[in-house]
């Protein structure tokens, strides 16, 4: 009768969760703030680059227009919307992320490792892409 009893406590015990891996982010240091801005930077040029035609779009039927662009465009500003919301996800952060720290250590190979040269490295980019329009 114990040995009854006991089988069934054994499988009344909940299974032990899977074992979690040490670090929980690919890239699990903390950044300061500005670093912060610098992957935001990278991650924001991501996803307009990934979403170019519909922005275009909208720019197009957008241009000339005042307070009417809310009725005239409203396809184009749906489509840009679910385009961004499609590619705005933590997968497309993450990635974001990864490309920074691959840059900072680039930098740092070739003897560039300041914040700031990075940062305007980043800088650079997003306003090369505003430029052109995107």
């Amino acid at each position: 009768m114990a040995a009854a009893s006991m089988a069934g406590q054994a499988s009344d015990l909940p299974t032990p969760p899977p074992e979690r891996l040490a670090i929980p982010s690919r890239n699990p240091l903390p950044l300061s703030a500005s670093q912060e801005s610098q992957v935001r930077d990278i991650y924001y040029a991501r996803v307009r680059k990934q979403c170019a035609d519909e922005i275009k779009a909208f720019a197009a039927c957008a241009l000339g227009r005042t307070f009417t662009v809310s009725f005239a465009c409203r396809a184009e500003h749906r489509a840009m919307n679910g385009c961004m919301k499609l590619h705005a996800t933590q997968d497309e952060h993450d990635a974001a992320r990864e490309e920074w720290f691959a840059m900072r250590m680039g930098a740092r190979s070739i003897g560039r490792a300041s914040d700031e040269d990075i940062f305007s490295a980043v800088a650079g980019r997003t306003e090369g892409m505003k430029s052109n329009g995107q």
